[in-house]
C-alpha cells in the first residue's frame, strides 16, 4: 500500500521543517533519510534554470521549464515545512532550553542514524571516500570549535549594523545549509554573528537589507543547486562521502555534555547520563526504521 504522494510530501516537509529548527540538524539531513534528496535538488535545479531564462527574457523556454517542475510535489513539501516551523518552533526551542542534555542526546542519535543510512548509499568505499569523509568531518568539527557559545544573547540588540552587501553574502551562504545535510541555516547565522542582524532587519522593516538577503538566498540556491546536481551526476560517491563528513562534523554541536546545543565545548559524560544515551539509541533506531519503511511503503527516489 502506497501513501498518496501529497500526503507523504506533507509529512516529509513537516519532518524537514522540524529538523531546521534544531542546531546541528538540517532539512537536507531529513530529505536524505526519506529518500527525496535527489528529487528535491533536481526540482530546485530546474527552477534555477527557469530563473535564468526569466532574467534573459526567454519566455518560450521559461514556459517549458516551468512545466518540468513537479509543482504538487514541491508545494506539498513546502507546506509541510511551513506548518512544522509554525507549530513546533516554540515547543522545540523550549525543550532545548529546559532539557538541553536530554534533547541533544536524541538529536545526536538521529544524526548518527542518518550517517548510517547515507553510508549505505555509497557505491563503493575506497581510500578516496574515506579520506573525503575524514577530511570534511574533521574540518567542520574544528571549525565549529572556533565559537563555543551557540546561544543568541537575549540582551543583544536586534539592530542592523551591516551593509546590504554583507546581507547578500550571508543569504547566499545560509540558504545552502537548507539543502546540505549537517548544519542548519539558523545555526550558521548564529555562528556568523548575523542572527540578531537579520531579526533586526525584520523588526525594523529594513527592506533594503531584507531584499539583499533574499536576493542572496535566491542566487545562492540557484547556483549551489545547479552545482550540486552536476556533482551528484558525475561524482555521486564523493558527494555522498562529503555529506557524511558534514554530518559527522556537526555532531560537535549535538554532543550532550556539558550543555547540549548551547555550546560547542565538549566534556565527558556526567550527571544525567543514562537518559541521553537511551534517547540516542532510540534516535538511531527511529532513523533506520523510517528508512526501511519509506523504501517499502512510499515512493522513494534515491540520489542518482
Amino acid at each position: 500500500m502506497n501513501i498518496p504522494a501529497p500526503a507523504a510530501q506533507l509529512v516529509r516537509g513537516f519532518a524537514m521543517g522540524a529538523a531546521d529548527i534544531v542546531p546541528g540538524v538540517s532539512g537536507g539531513t531529513v530529505a536524505l533519510v526519506l529518500g527525496i534528496y535527489g528529487r528535491l535538488i533536481n526540482n530546485i535545479r530546474i527552477g534555477a534554470r527557469g530563473l535564468k531564462e526569466l532574467l534573459t527574457g526567454d519566455i518560450t523556454a521559461l514556459k517549458a521549464t516551468l512545466g518540468e517542475i513537479e509543482w504538487v510535489w514541491l508545494l506539498s513539501l513546502l507546506a509541510g515545512i511551513l506548518v512544522a516551523v509554525a507549530a513546533l518552533s516554540s515547543v522545540l526551542e523550549r525543550l532545548l532550553d529546559d532539557e538541553p542534555i536530554t534533547m541533544s542526546g536524541l538529536f545526536f542519535g538521529l544524526v548518527l542514524g542518518t550517517v548510517y543510512v547515507a553510508y549505505r548509499m555509497l557505491d563503493r568505499v575506497d581510500a578516496t571516500a574515506i579520506g573525503i569523509i575524514a577530511g570534511v568531518g574533521v574540518s567542520l568539527f574544528l571549525l565549529l570549535g572556533l565559537k563555543s557559545d551557540t546561544v543568541v544573547d537575549q540582551n543583544a540588540a536586534e539592530v542592523v549594523t551591516r551593509s546590504p552587501l554583507i546581507f547578500l553574502l550571508v543569504g547566499a551562504i545560509a540558504i545552502c545549509a537548507m539543502i546540505l545535510p549537517g548544519i542548519s541555516g539558523s545555526f550558521l547565522l548564529v555562528m556568523m554573528g548575523m542572527y540578531t542582524e537579520v531579526l533586526g532587519a525584520v523588526n525594523d522593516r529594513d527592506f533594503v537589507s531584507l531584499g539583499a538577503f533574499i536576493v542572496g538566498a535566491v542566487v545562492g540556491l540557484a547556483l549551489f543547486s545547479t552545482l550540486l546536481s552536476w556533482l551528484l551526476e558525475h561524482y555521486r560517491t564523493w558527494v555522498i562521502a562529503a555529506m557524511i563528513g558534514l554530518m559527522l562534523g556537526s555532531v560537535r554541536v549535538l554532543w550532550p555534555w556539558p550543555n547540549g546545543t548551547n555550546t560547542t565545548t565538549l566534556s565527558a559524560p556526567s550527571g544525567n547520563v543514562v537518559l541521553p544515551i537511551v534517547l540516542a539509541v532510540v534516535g538511531i533506531i527511529v532513523v533506520v526504521a523510517v528508512d526501511i519503511l519509506s523504501r517499502k511503503y512510499v515512493d522513494v527516489d534515491p540520489i542518482d
